[in-house]
């Protein structure tokens, strides 16, 4: 009996950091451009990984969500605690506004792939630097979108501020701003003629109670003849979690997906592909569901429970209206947890609609 309990308090251990671990482990997964300038060409990052398993791998694909995006990688074998990178290039140029790409990564040694992600915010001009090109009646701005990146919604609001100049020949003041409760906009905000000044712009997540991608629309009044200026913001809104020490992460909740790529196949235009997903809770304690966000108003998803307990599973349901669509489609889903250690998770769904 005693040398029963001396092998699993040996193997244990080993079994448990094993499922905690990823073997192919990358500092981040997601990397922002910030502005992009369309005309300025192609920007390109590096992601770089280590593998952390105890035997050689090869990343066997990278497939891009879009054509824009371009990715490279390492193509020899990489060593066990060797390193290896993906590089990406994408092209801004005919795609203003704010962009959120992915790279699907296949290795040889894990199930499931792993999904990169690239975002940022293309701005319509043709040079860098600190030019206003954004042309509002008499204001000027750098881009008539913000694009504010991560907050979080169990953290203090943010500000950020924003260069605006008035181009005309008489005094401008933007007399308020129309917002939606999380975003306030301190006004009223005077520029002389030909001044420069800054619009500081105050977002709370806490107040917005929702997570993924946020898009709101907010209107400036101002006193020029063209008196209704409209500004697109942009945000990713998810949880913060602070680092765990090893011993509260083998008690955190660890959520698991059974399949993180799925193919509904062939089908003809016009119908709904359903497909399922089982959400498994593999920690040891009660693990929440925040949201889950398609990237495409053509897909619809429900959850049949929010809140896992440990050792429970729950069903994904994934349905795909592709009514007016046609050829390759690859969209993503994205789901927001209690998962401290993965609290942002996407799944892919790829195949093909015909006519």
């Amino acid at each position: 009996m005693r040398f029963l309990l001396l092998i699993i308090g040996l193997v244990l251990p080993g079994l448990l950091y094993g499922q905690l671990t990823e073997p192919v482990f990358f500092k981040s997964k997601t990397h922002d451009f910030g502005e992009v300038v369309e005309f300025g060409g192609n920007v390109e990052y590096e992601f770089t990984f280590t593998n952390l398993a105890n035997r050689p791998m090869r990343i066997l694909n990278v497939q891009a969500s879009c054509g824009c995006t371009t990715p490279g990688w390492t193509k020899e074998s990489i060593a066990a605690s060797g390193t290896g990178f993906i590089k990406v290039n994408f092209d801004p140029k005919g795609k203003p506004g704010y962009f959120n790409k992915t790279l699907t990564v296949t290795t040889d040694i894990e199930k499931n792939p792993i999904v990169l992600t690239i975002k940022g915010n293309v701005v319509d001009k043709k040079s860098g630097g600190d030019e206003l090109k954004a042309v509002l009646g008499n204001l000027r701005l750098k881009s008539n979108s913000f694009a504010l990146g991560k907050v979080f919604v169990n953290k203090p609001a943010i500000m950020q501020e924003f260069k605006i100049q008035n181009a005309g020949l008489e005094p401008l003041t933007i007399k308020r701003a129309i917002t939606p409760s999380h975003i306030t906009i301190p006004a009223p905000v005077t520029l002389q003629a030909g001044e420069t000044g800054v619009l500081n712009l105050n977002y709370d997540a806490k107040v917005l109670n929702r997570y993924g991608f946020i898009a709101d629309k907010i209107e400036l009044i101002t006193t020029d003849a063209d008196s209704v200026k409209i500004i697109s913001v942009y945000a990713t809104a998810e949880e913060f979690f602070p680092a765990l020490s090893a011993a509260e992460i083998t008690k955190a909740p660890v959520l698991i997906a059974t399949n993180y790529t799925l193919d509904f196949g062939r089908v003809k235009s016009g119908n709904r592909s359903e497909l399922q997903v089982a959400l498994h809770n593999r920690g040891k304690q009660s693990l929440t569901i925040r949201e889950v966000q398609p990237n495409c108003t053509c897909v619809t998803t429900s959850l049949d429970k929010n809140t896992l307990q440990p050792g429970e599973a729950g069903t994904l349901k994934i349905v795909l209206d592709t009514k007016g669509r046609a050829g390759t489609q690859n969209k993503s889903i994205t789901i927001y947890s209690t998962d401290p250690r993965n609290p942002v998770q996407r799944i892919t769904i790829s195949g093909f609609i015909e006519q």
